[in-house]
C-alpha cells in the first residue's frame, strides 16, 4: 500500500496552494500495465495517509518523470511539515497550469493604452488619475503607459504635454518631483489611425519590447469620440491583445443616443470582446460618497428601516453647473442634458440608493439588484418632464452668453440645458415615492447632491411652533457628492433658554473636517477597479438596455414634437416649470430652502 503526500505549491507571496478536493492520480507500471490510482486529498496538507510500506522506490509522473521519496524532509513551515517520509506527488496538469499562472502574477506587467491620448480628457483626467495610483504605490511593480492618437509626436512631447497636468495633491512628501520623473519614464507614445490594424500591430510590438517577456496584461481606455469607438475596438482586438493574460478595454459614455442605437454599439463591441472585458465607464459612480451609499444604508442600523415608502416622502437627485457648454456645444447639442447627465449619472445613482440588499457585495450580485431597481421603473412620461435652456443674461457689467450665441450650436436649437423629472419605482419598497431629477447648466451654483425627505411626523405635538409650513419640520437626510463632500441630517432642535423655541438643526460630517486626507479623484477609483477585474462600478449591459428603456420614449416624443424648451436666464435657478413639477406630487427642491 502506498503513502500518499500532497505537495504544497508556495507562491512567490509566500503563500502556500491548498489542493484541497483535488484527484492527484498516481501510476504503477506493473507487468507493462499502467494502474490509476486516485485519491482525494484533505483539506490539511500531510493528513492523508495509508500506513503501510511503500511497495516501489519510484513514481512515475505523469509528465514522465520519476521522483524518488527523500527518507527524511525538513521544513521550517508547519503546513508543509511532513511525516515518515511521505512522497510527494505533482499536481494533475491543470492543478499545474493553474500554478504557473498564479506565479507569473509576481512576473507579470500591465500595459495600459490611452486611446485619443492627446484630447482633453486624458490629458486632465486619465493621466492625473494614473499618477495618482502610481504615487500611492497602487499600481503593479511593472507597468507602462503608451499614449495612441493621430497626432504626431514623440515620447519626449507626450511626457511634457502629461507633466504639465500632473499634481502632488495627495500629500506635501518632498519625493513627489522624484516619483513624477519615475512616471513620465514609464510613459510612451505611438501615433496612429483609430481604424488601422496595421498600426495597431506596430504599438503591438512596441508594448511586447516593454513587457519584456513578462506574463502581459492590457488595458485599452477609449478616450475618443462615441462613432469610432467599434474601429478602435476591433483593431485593438485583433492586432493588439494580449497572447497570454487578460485585455480589458474602458469605454467612455455616451453609450449611444437610444435603446435602438445602444443595443447596436453593445452587439459591435460584443463581435470582438466578451461582456467581462468590456468595461463601462461612469465616472459619478467612483464619487466618494457614491461608493458611501451602500455603507451608509447596509452598515448603520438606523437607516435601513427608514429605506422605504413608510418613512421617505421623496428623494431629490439634483446636478447644477454655473457654467454653460463654452467650448464643447457641438457635442452637447447631438445629446442634450437628459442623455448627458440624467439618463447615466443621476438614473445610476438612483439605482444604487433604491436597490435591495445584495446577497454579497460581489460585482455581479450588487449588479443584478441594480438591474432589478431598473426594471420595476415606470417609462418616464412626457407630462413628468419640463425642460430648458438658457438664455444669456447681464449681470452687473458682465454679459453671459445664452446657449444658442455658441457657434457650434445651430440658431434654432432646441436642445435642452435643462431638465427635471419624476420618476417612479413600482415595488413593495418604493411604491409611490416620487423620485425627482433635477439637472442643468448655467445655474446660479455648482453642486451635485441626493435629498431624502421624510414624512411628516405624525400627531407631531409641535407642530404650533411651525406654524402652517410643515416642511419647516421635515427631517432630511442630505448627501452632498460635490463639492464639500458632507453627509448632514436635518433635525428639529430646542434653542435654549427658557422660551419653547425650536431650531431646525444639522447633524453635519463635513468629510474635510472630519478627514486629512484628500478624497481621491473618481477617475483613480475606477481605472484601480479596472487593473484589478473588479466590475461593482461598471454597467453591464443589460443594465444598460434597461436604462434606456425609461428615457427612449420620451426622448423620442420630444424630439418628434420639437418640445420648445423653457427659457431661463444664465446663472439663475432655472425654470419655474421645475417648480410646478415638484409642487404636483407636494414635494419642495430642497436645495431652494
Amino acid at each position: 500500500m502506498v503513502t500518499l503526500y500532497s505537495s504544497p505549491s508556495t507562491h512567490s507571496s509566500g503563500a502556500v496552494a491548498s489542493y484541497s478536493n483535488s484527484s492527484i492520480g498516481l501510476y504503477n507500471y506493473h507487468h507493462n500495465k499502467q494502474i490509476a490510482v486516485s485519491s482525494i486529498l484533505s483539506r490539511k496538507f500531510g493528513s492523508l495517509q495509508i500506513n503501510q510500506k511503500p511497495f516501489w522506490n519510484a513514481v512515475r509522473m505523469q509528465d514522465g518523470a520519476v521522483a524518488t521519496p527523500p527518507s527524511k524532509i525538513e521544513n521550517e513551515t508547519p503546513l508543509k511539515k511532513l511525516k515518515n517520509g511521505i512522497l510527494p506527488v505533482a499536481p494533475p496538469k491543470e492543478q499545474k497550469d493553474t500554478i504557473d499562472f498564479d506565479s507569473n502574477k509576481a512576473k507579470s506587467t500591465v500595459s495600459i493604452t490611452v486611446v485619443g491620448a492627446s484630447g482633453d480628457l486624458a490629458k486632465k483626467k486619465i493621466f492625473p488619475a494614473l499618477f495618482a495610483l502610481y504615487y500611492e504605490g497602487c499600481l503593479p511593480e511593472h507597468f507602462t503607459i503608451f499614449g495612441y492618437a493621430r497626432s504626431k509626436m514623440t515620447d519626449a512631447e507626450l511626457r511634457n504635454m502629461v507633466s504639465k497636468t500632473l499634481t502632488c495633491r495627495i500629500d506635501k512628501r518632498e519625493n513627489c518631483g522624484e516619483k513624477m520623473e519615475q512616471f513620465l519614464e514609464r510613459c510612451f507614445y505611438h501615433s496612429g489611425q483609430y481604424d488601422s490594424q496595421e498600426n495597431f500591430a506596430e504599438l503591438d510590438k512596441k508594448l511586447k519590447e516593454h513587457e519584456t517577456g513578462r506574463f502581459s496584461n492590457r488595458l485599452f481606455y477609449l478616450s475618443i469620440p462615441p462613432n469610432i469607438f467599434i474601429n478602435a475596438v476591433r483593431c485593438a482586438s485583433l492586432s493588439a491583445s494580449s497572447a497570454h493574460g487578460w485585455t480589458r478595454v474602458i469605454v467612455e459614455k455616451p453609450f449611444g443616443r437610444d435603446s435602438e442605437s445602444s443595443a447596436a454599439l453593445t452587439r459591435s463591441l460584443k463581435q470582438y470582446l466578451n461582456e467581462d472585458q468590456i468595461f463601462r465607464i461612469d465616472h459619478y459612480l467612483g464619487k466618494e460618497l457614491v461608493e458611501n451609499l451602500s455603507v451608509l444604508r447596509f452598515s448603520n442600523l438606523i437607516f435601513e428601516p427608514l429605506w422605504s415608502r413608510q418613512y421617505i416622502r421623496n428623494v431629490q437627485f439634483i446636478f447644477s453647473e454655473d457654467f454653460g457648454t463654452e467650448g464643447r456645444g457641438g457635442y452637447f447639442d447631438h445629446y442634450g442634458i437628459i442623455r448627458d447627465i440624467m439618463q447615466n449619472h443621476l438614473l445610476q445613482i438612483l439605482a444604487l440608493f433604491a436597490m435591495e440588499t445584495p446577497v454579497s457585495l460581489d460585482a455581479e450580485d450588487i449588479r443584478n439588484e441594480k438591474v432589478k431597481v431598473l426594471r420595476s421603473m415606470r417609462p418616464l412620461q412626457l407630462d413628468d418632464v419640463i425642460i430648458g435652456q438658457y438664455k444669456s443674461h447681464t449681470k452687473g457689467d458682465v454679459t453671459y452668453p445664452g446657449y444658442t450665441d455658441d457657434k457650434t450650436v445651430p440658431k434654432d436649437s432646441l436642445t435642452p440645458t435643462f431638465a427635471a423629472a419624476a420618476l417612479f419605482i413600482d415595488n413593495a419598497r418604493w411604491d409611490g415615492v416620487p423620485f425627482l431629477m433635477k439637472a442643468g447648466k448655467a445655474l446660479h451654483t455648482r453642486s451635485a447632491e441626493i435629498r431624502v425627505q421624510f414624512r411628516h411626523v405624525p400627531g407631531n405635538l409641535y407642530n404650533k411652533n411651525f406654524g402652517s409650513d410643515l416642511d419647516q419640520a421635515t427631517n432630511e437626510l442630505v448627501i452632498r457628492v460635490q463639492p464639500n463632500e458632507a453627509i448632514y441630517l436635518k433635525i428639529n432642535n430646542k434653542v435654549p433658554g427658557l422660551g419653547m423655541r425650536l431650531d431646525r438643526s444639522n447633524l453635519n460630517l463635513l468629510y474635510s473636517a472630519r478627514y486629512s486626507k484628500e478624497i481621491p479623484d473618481a477617475y483613480e477609483r475606477l481605472l484601480l477597479d479596472a487593473i484589478e477585474g473588479e466590475r461593482r462600478l461598471f454597467i453591464r449591459s443589460d443594465e444598460l438596455d434597461a436604462a434606456w428603456s425609461l428615457f427612449t420614449p420620451v426622448l423620442k416624443e420630444l424630439e418628434d414634437k420639437k418640445i420648445v424648451p423653457e427659457y431661463y436666464p444664465y446663472g439663475s435657478r432655472g425654470p419655474i416649470g421645475a417648480h410646478y413639477l415638484a409642487a404636483r406630487y407636494k414635494v419642495r427642491w430642497g436645495d431652494l430652502v
